[in-house]
């Protein structure tokens, strides 16, 4: 079985992007050899492609963006061709944003207030595959990949077709740019994603920190309000339920490590949220989370520090348990929790166990879809992923250092 490189100071990288990035370092001094990342400019060319008009307030978007480019420019040391990349990402999420707000105006005034499961692990203690897993009901709504990526329905697209092809061709570069990723988080344009790219409408998530090296927006980060980062990943739900009728449910399935860390913000907007908090061994989830760092950032960039992301992700996840910690002791009739080696041995038997926690109905179809979507989900289809704690500067002393004596679940 092939296996995921642990050279990270090397990035994968392609022959022809080798090239491309050798010849416009030479031409940086030339204007479009350097992708424009200056706020203006990124406003414009989003209303170019949305083709809507700014009706955003500004406030709401300028000084998160702002701290992301100014981080981007002193910190990301990004090679061109992720400059670019870069660029593209940043037009698409205000484009994106854009869209939203203008199809927003249509929604009904009174709505069903949604009740989601939300997925808040850290990350690596099996959320994406338990997330896959609860999706696969009938009963139940989730964000598909292509939805996350373009959550407003496009012009002259009636059926989806642009928005699924937009997925399937960020899938494919993806697979081109970073092989080895897909062992560590299979990609998959009609699968369930994360809500975070819903959150990343407001500039307020850890997208940009999990694939570049950004410390000051990090920092910047954790001491705003989260607020309106959660009211338009509603506002997003919300108009993803009208504009596919058929799926208008209020059970959503939800997931992303970066709830964690704003419970309290998430109860505020969605009251009836079920929490399944997932566990596993802290000295599997640290190296293994950091190790999809690494190989996400060596995407963007040639230069890779292992160890830094070593103290950081550290640092930031004894935040996020902390504060998880705090909203749980104040909400356990909230919570249901999910041990790594119970959903490896019977993953049906937990599906099952949250779907009585959160009210929902048990019943043949819903097992049987569970089932058949268990499947798809072998572990290791697309190579083993390696990693060790060594690798990024760290004993297992660190870890009980920073997350306390009970290190050993996360």
């Amino acid at each position: 079985m092939r296996k995921t490189s642990t050279s990270y100071e090397a990035p994968h990288r392609p022959g022809v992007v080798r090239a491309v990035n050798a010849i416009l370092e030479r031409m940086q001094s030339l204007t479009f050899a350097r992708a424009d990342l200056s706020f203006e400019s990124l406003v414009r060319e989003a209303e170019r492609r949305s083709k809507e008009r700014w009706t955003i307030d500004m406030e709401d978007v300028e000084a998160p963006l702002e701290a992301l480019l100014r981080a981007i420019e002193d910190e990301a040391r990004l090679h061109p061709i992720g400059r670019f990349i870069t660029r593209e990402r940043i037009v698409s999420t205000l484009a994106n944003r854009m869209r939203v707000e203008a199809a927003s105006q249509a929604l009904p005034g009174e709505l069903a207030a949604l009740s989601p499961i939300v997925i808040v692990g850290l990350p690596r203690t099996g959320t994406t595959l338990l997330h896959r897993l609860l999706a696969a009901d009938p009963s139940v709504r989730s964000l598909t990949s292509w939805e996350a990526l373009t959550p407003a329905r496009l012009r002259n697209d009636p059926d989806d077709l642009a928005r699924v092809r937009i997925a399937e061709r960020s899938e494919s570069a993806l697979a081109f740019l970073a092989p080895d990723f897909f062992a560590v988080h299979p990609i998959d344009a009609h699968a369930p994603e994360e809500d975070v790219l819903l959150l990343d409408l407001s500039f307020r998530s850890t997208v940009a920190e999990s694939t570049l090296r950004v410390p000051s927006f990090s920092r910047w980060l954790e001491g705003q309000d989260q607020l309106p980062a959660y009211r338009i990943l509603e506002k997003s739900l919300r108009l993803m339920q009208h504009q596919r009728p058929e799926s208008r449910k209020t059970h959503w399935v939800l997931k992303t490590p970066h709830h964690l860390e704003w419970l309290d913000v998430l109860l505020e907007v969605f009251p009836k949220a079920t929490f399944v908090w997932t566990h596993r061994d802290l000295g599997d989830v640290v190296p293994s989370f950091c190790s999809m760092l690494s190989h996400a950032r060596g995407v963007f960039s040639d230069v890779v520090d292992t160890h830094e992301i070593g103290r950081s992700w550290l640092r930031k996840g004894a935040r996020m348990m902390a504060r998880g910690l705090e909203v749980r002791a104040k909400r356990k009739d909230r919570f249901v929790d999910v041990q790594y080696e119970d959903l490896i041995a019977d993953p049906v038997a937990q599906v099952k166990r949250i779907h009585a926690h959160a009210g929902l109905a048990w019943d043949r179809e819903s097992e049987d879809c569970v089932k058949d979507r268990l499947r798809t989900q072998r572990k290791d289809r697309f190579g083993e992923h390696v990693y060790r704690l060594a690798d990024f500067g760290l004993q297992r002393s660190d870890l009980t250092n920073a997350f306390g004596v009970d290190a050993g679940r996360g």
